[in-house]
């Protein structure tokens, strides 16, 4: 079996004092990702906490900053199909998929771009894989948007020597993830149990959505309260970031909600890029 079809089958600053400092950073850049609040998410941890999870995964942030004080087993998952296969790739074959961005990186111009932008049948896990993270490293703002048939469809951005292959952070990476379970799948398949954590970071209400064909509109908001208190009641200790809204307070009513100060930064303006307050939602 494909490492491609196996997946099928299993269907991102400053670290306070006492978090060291993470073996890997992400590896990809991630619209919404979490690396400039990773000081204020480690403040809310709870203290101890067994099996973690992270159904949300994206560029990994949160993971990799944490990596040190997950004691046990991390479950990372997400429902871009494509995003955990790159995850899979990175933790089994970094050799081969370095080899391939680099091959990437010497041809990337802005034809280059265009023409593996439009590179869909490609069946290869290590070449998808390379796609992706060339895509990602090359495109407006490392934006994950596809559209209505699923196809990414982000235009290059403006960058002098943009980071195409990290070989020394994928290795770093590779060993980090080794230790990890990778599933692409929704966020309701997860199963906590009593003392294991889980954070979550699903697309912001009220914001872009788009990172996958079918949106994460009010019902899917919903839908997550209603797996949250599911785990809550399993004795899982809960974490959620979100956006400020009533809608959100009002969903939540009954949890503990923090206010954080984090950057906007898809605004293709630099001077339209400000700080909001955002929320950490937690259930202990």
């Amino acid at each position: 079996m494909s490492q491609l079809a196996a997946l099928d089958e299993i269907i991102s600053i400053t670290e306070p004092p006492y978090l060291p400092k993470a073996k890997a950073l992400p590896f990809l850049k991630w619209a919404g990702g979490k690396r400039s609040i990773i000081p204020q998410i480690s403040t809310y941890l709870p203290e101890n906490f067994k099996e973690y999870y992270e159904p949300f995964l994206g560029g990994g942030a949160v993971f990799f900053a944490l990596e040190s004080r997950i004691q046990h087993h991390a479950h990372l998952s997400d429902v871009n199909r494509e995003l955990m296969l790159t995850y899979k790739v990175v933790q089994t074959d970094c050799e081969n998929l370095i080899k391939v961005l680099q091959a990437h990186k010497k041809k990337h111009s802005a034809e280059y771009y265009k023409k593996v932008r439009e590179q869909h049948e490609n069946k290869d896990p290590v070449n998808l894989a390379a796609r992706f993270i060339y895509l990602n490293k090359t495109c407006f703002n490392g934006l994950y948007r596809v559209n209505k048939s699923g196809r990414f469809n982000v235009p290059m951005g403006k960058y002098a020597n943009p980071a195409i292959c990290d070989e020394v952070n994928l290795k770093a990476a590779s060993e980090v993830l080794k230790s990890a379970s990778l599933t692409f799948g929704a966020f309701n398949r997860i199963e906590p149990s009593n003392n294991d954590f889980v954070y979550c970071d699903p697309p912001y209400h009220g914001t872009f959505t788009d990172y996958s064909a079918g949106g994460f509109d009010d019902e899917k908001q919903k839908a997550l309260k209603d797996a949250a208190d599911g785990w809550v009641r399993s004795g899982a200790l809960v974490m959620l970031s979100n956006s400020d809204t009533p809608f959100i307070r009002k969903l939540y009513k009954g949890y503990n909600i923090i206010e954080v100060s984090a950057p906007r930064s898809i605004n293709c303006k630099v001077d339209g890029r400000e700080n909001a307050i955002e929320l950490l939602i937690t259930s202990y």
